[in-house]
């Protein structure tokens, strides 16, 4: 949520007034129709407004959710990192988080995705079988944490 307000603000604060200043001075250069730097400015204006009114629309569905705060401790829920070993005796480990949060390199899959939604609610030495483009893939959990309390 932080990183998107951030993201907000940036371009509403920042970004935004300026290519609004860029514009108007092109504009008084003259002769609009060919004059790269009003139409590149007016196009950027418009990616930027459709940037801000779709997080706009995220602030209002998101909700933030603290990890330490969840109840239940011994199943995969929303924040946990979980470790899983595949049928070829190879380890992954995931970090379950919102789809505003994905980094696959960082590990951190969305609870959505088809490996996050198989995970979710599951326990140590649950197995887990995932269907992927690569074809069906089986898991076993070996380890899962939450952020402490």
């Amino acid at each position: 949520m932080r990183r998107l307000r951030d993201e907000h603000h940036q371009l509403l604060r920042v970004e935004r007034p300026r290519i609004v200043r860029d514009v108007a001075d092109a504009a008084a250069m003259g002769d609009r129709s060919e004059n790269a730097e009003y139409i590149y400015g007016k196009r950027r204006l418009r990616e930027i407004d459709r940037r801000l009114h779709y997080l706009e629309k995220r602030f209002e569905a998101l909700r933030v959710v603290d990890p330490c705060q969840h109840q239940v401790r011994d199943r995969a829920v929303f924040g946990a990192t979980v470790t899983a070993e595949g049928g070829d005796g190879q380890r992954r480990s995931w970090t379950l988080v919102g789809p505003d949060e994905i980094d696959i390199a960082a590990g951190r899959i969305s609870y959505r995705s088809p490996i996050g939604a198989a995970l979710v609610g599951k326990q140590v030495d649950d197995e887990v079988r995932v269907l992927t483009p690569a074809g069906a893939r089986t898991y076993t959990i070996i380890a899962l944490t939450l952020p402490g309390r």
